[in-house]
């Protein structure tokens, strides 16, 4: 009499991995019917709204689903271009409510996040260096244009507690002051302009980043020239 052949024993493991892997597979199945139909009918339909469709595109875009902004805002700026500043209005205006989501992530558990990357004394300083300039660690990145990590000063507000009127104020005045800068360029130089914009989107990156700098610097210098002159004043 025969043997029979050996069944392949399955572990629960190995289950487990077969079933997390069929959701994955699923899952990402869905998103890519998502994103197609975001492309091809959601995004399409937003934008026959014509400003209302711009807000509402930038608050999706700096919430969750990213979007050629510059792009949308030059072709609409171009179609209309007295009501140039209506749009730019309403993309900064939605791009500062979309921006609520990132921020109320970090004001939830980013403190846990940066806790596991840092330690509290240097979590500490991080939070107050933040504090000293939030206002202008939150609208300096939103004036620039992508690959600008907007997202992770918007998080970041939200770990240190920045309050929301004057997060969303920053936002705002950043985002405005970028579109209008973008709007004058696409009125001078037609739709092109975005490509020339984003072309040169590193070296904006630096000039702005080295400006901050030096303007942090000579704040903190006069700062300190102050503090010593109420010395002096009490002696």
């Amino acid at each position: 009499m025969g043997l029979s052949p050996a069944r392949p024993s399955y572990n629960g493991s190995y289950l487990i991995d077969a079933q997390w892997a069929g959701r994955g597979r699923r899952l990402k199945r869905f998103f890519a019917h998502l994103m197609a139909e975001w492309k091809l009918v959601i995004l399409p339909a937003l934008l026959k709204w014509g400003m209302w469709g711009v807000g509402a595109v930038a608050v999706l875009d700096s919430s969750s689903i990213p979007v050629p902004m510059d792009a949308i805002l030059a072709l609409y700026i171009w179609k209309d271009k007295p009501h140039f500043w209506l749009y730019c209005l309403m993309a900064a205006a939605g791009s500062a409510i979309g921006g609520l989501l990132p921020y109320a992530l970090g004001r939830a558990g980013g403190e846990l996040f940066l806790l596991k990357r840092v330690d509290r004394a240097k979590f500490e300083q991080m939070r107050d260096r933040f504090r000293r300039q939030e206002f202008l660690a939150v609208m300096i990145p939103s004036m620039l244009p992508p690959p600008a990590p907007w997202k992770m000063f918007i998080f970041a507000s939200g770990v240190f507690e920045m309050r929301v009127p004057g997060f969303l104020l920053a936002v705002f005045a950043g985002r405005m002051v970028r579109w209008l800068i973008l709007s004058l360029l696409v009125l001078r130089l037609g739709p092109g302009a975005v490509g020339l914009v984003a072309r040169h989107a590193m070296v904006a990156i630096l000039i702005v980043g080295a400006l901050a700098v030096f303007g942090f610097v000579g704040w903190w210098m006069r700062r300190k020239r102050s503090a010593k002159q109420l010395e002096r004043e009490k002696e």
